[in-house]
């Protein structure tokens, strides 16, 4: 099995998703953030006490960016060609196969990866449908 390389650790400097102001009050406003517009508004100006606002201060860091916790970095693969890419790469990227492959499809790049020794992150999709039948 693959191993990453070694990474520094992922830190996050905010993991609570920024709520939409007044999404709380209002069944019809979903908490998707959106930037208050209001001349009043006290989320827009900042008040004491209010919804923290999504700046860039809240970026992650350009290295650890987009990683997965084990280390690697998402790749999706749609068929065994896009697979051999990886070929030079394959302790830093890990394969997904996308959702819009056939069974079929999916069961030679599994097979394929295993030669190449690459990670797929998703190798028992749509396998364990099929051997229930």
């Amino acid at each position: 099995m693959v191993k990453s390389l070694k990474h520094i650790n992922i830190v996050k400097k905010r993991t609570k998703k920024f709520i939409r102001h007044q999404s709380d009050r209002y069944h019809k406003l979903k908490p998707n953030w959106r930037k208050p517009k209001g001349i009043d508004n006290r989320v827009r100006r900042r008040f004491k006490g209010t919804y923290l606002m999504p700046n860039i201060g809240y970026g992650s860091n350009k290295k650890t960016r987009h990683m997965l916790p084990n280390g690697f970095f998402k790749f999706t693969v749609s068929n065994v060609k896009e697979l051999e890419v990886l070929l030079m790469s394959n302790r830093r990227y890990a394969a997904e196969i996308a959702h819009n492959v056939s069974s079929k499809k999916r069961k030679e790049i599994v097979e394929r990866a295993q030669q190449l020794d690459i990670k797929v992150l998703n190798p028992g999709a749509r396998l364990r449908s099929e051997e229930n039948e």
